[in-house]
């Protein structure tokens, strides 16, 4: 196979731009809260599937 020359994916329509991006005005969210936070809702809604 030929190599291609700029090593950019076509399919990938710029998302990759945008992503390699830094915005300091983003939030930014540690990813072990977001875990924690569906654990406590599923363990929520787990409960008062049992109880209800």
């Amino acid at each position: 196979m030929a190599k291609k020359r700029g090593g950019r994916l076509i399919s990938s329509a710029g998302l990759v731009n945008y992503y390699e991006s830094e915005d300091r005005r983003a939030v930014h969210i540690n990813p072990y809260y977001v875990i924690a936070v569906a654990a406590v809702i599923g363990a929520i809604v787990l409960a008062m599937d049992i109880l209800l």
